[in-house]
């Protein structure tokens, strides 16, 4: 029991991360723990943490295939549940196996739980995503990886490669810059809801994207929204639609290891989270997360 909960947080990291659900991530764990259980009382195994890194790994992987095939049929974009407050999971410890890639190459443990990270492993394949979260983010070697997937050493570390170079093509220019990132998501709240449209144009990038998940369960724009007009006219129409709503309440949280924003009313008929993306003082990305069946884990009524 110890030896398990001494690793559940970083199982727990990991899971989410190759899942980017709360509830299969959950799911994960607690079938790794029944494994773990399964052993005789004293386990013939060199290293748990490794041992337990591969079968919640595995798991995952079973599951990444079907939920995949879910998720095509998803009613509009498919993003992951929302974390509010801390990232989760423990940072990478020890040496990597030599790949050709340095610390400067992965990726840091706020990066790869971002909303925007996890929409863009989204694309790739269960293995690629498997093979790249182990071994970029949590340092883990590529035999013990190819354990996790069914592969040889020599395929997982091409595996990581590919997913590697599609993940630096992919991904969205953002600040790391944390003050910079929070200033910016302020003056975006302050413009909306002071129905300020030239400063609303002003913070968001030329070439901006929102994206809304409301899998069919509520209304949602079924198709990304591009460029600055086009999205600050969309807001715009958000923020006139909620004003006719009573009580509706907004914060800034934590999203996925960056300030994001928060909102629900006194019903609790509508909610909503908001991750954004930063880059040099621009809204670049917005993720709002609307489906309710992505909400439930979240104390929303604090707000």
């Amino acid at each position: 029991m110890a030896q398990f909960e001494e690793h559940r947080g970083r199982l727990w990291g990991i899971a989410y991360r190759i899942m980017g659900t709360v509830a299969d991530a959950d799911d994960a764990v607690q079938e790794a723990w029944l494994r773990w259980q399964a052993l005789p009382d004293e386990p013939p195994v060199a290293s748990p943490r490794g041992f337990l890194t591969t079968v919640v790994s595995r798991i995952c992987y079973d599951l990444l295939g079907s939920a995949r095939a879910r998720r095509e049929m998803y009613v509009g974009p498919w993003l992951p549940e929302p974390l509010l407050g801390g990232a989760g999971g423990t940072p990478p410890v020890g040496p990597v196996a030599p790949d050709g890639s340095g610390p400067e190459d992965r990726v840091t443990l706020d990066e790869s739980v971002g909303m925007a990270l996890l929409t863009v492993l989204e694309r790739l394949t269960p293995a690629e995503r498997t093979a790249f979260i182990l071994h970029d983010v949590f340092a883990v070697p590529f035999p013990e990886i190819a354990e996790a997937v069914g592969r040889t050493p020599d395929s997982v570390r091409q595996l990581a490669s590919r997913a590697r170079k599609r993940v630096r093509a992919e991904a969205p220019r953002r600040t790391v810059d944390r003050a910079e990132h929070r200033r910016t998501v302020e003056a975006f709240l302050d413009a909306v809801m002071g129905g300020d449209f030239d400063a609303l144009l002003s913070v968001l990038d030329p070439e901006v994207v929102w994206r809304s998940d409301g899998g069919g369960k509520v209304s949602a724009a079924r198709r990304p929204v591009l460029g600055r007009e086009k999205v600050a006219r969309f807001v715009q129409g958000l923020v006139t639609r909620g004003a006719e709503q009573q009580n509706l309440r907004v914060a800034v949280v934590d999203v996925n290891g960056a300030t994001g924003l928060a909102f629900t009313d006194a019903t609790g008929r509508q909610a909503g989270v908001f991750a954004f993306t930063v880059h040099e003082g621009r809204i670049t990305e917005v993720d709002a997360v609307l489906n309710p069946d992505k909400l439930g884990h979240l104390d929303l009524d604090r707000l």
